[in-house]
């Protein structure tokens, strides 16, 4: 596994960035904006990580509670009634949490290839 190569975590780190930014432009409360920027930040932080140390599985494993965290904050916050702040939260969530369950298993087998067996 390359460094800087992983589309998964391109993805994952697009929607927090997306999700972090559409607080400038949906109508939203404090708890949601406060979500959205700290779980949105937290996940290009997680995506930079895992771009940057491939084959790391618990980095895997935090990006994707990050998501799924994105994906339930407008229960967490109370913001469901903002439409915009929610559906973004969800779908980014979503999208961010699919993506990297989706490489939590090629990033325990690189892993497993780097490390030397006991």
């Amino acid at each position: 596994m390359k460094k800087w190569m992983r589309w998964e975590d391109y993805v994952a780190g697009i929607c927090g960035l997306y999700a972090a930014l559409s607080v400038f432009w949906t109508r939203q409360s404090s708890a949601s904006m406060t979500l959205m920027l700290v779980f949105g930040i937290l996940l290009i932080v997680s995506g930079v990580l895992n771009l940057a140390m491939p084959g790391t599985p618990w980095l895997e494993y935090v990006q994707c509670a990050l998501g799924v965290l994105l994906f339930i904050s407008p229960w967490i916050g109370a913001y469901t009634d903002h439409t915009g702040a929610a559906w973004t939260s969800w779908i980014t969530g979503i999208i961010a949490a699919g993506v990297t369950a989706a490489a939590i298993k090629p990033a325990m087998d690189a892993h497993h290839r780097m490390m030397p067996s006991h």
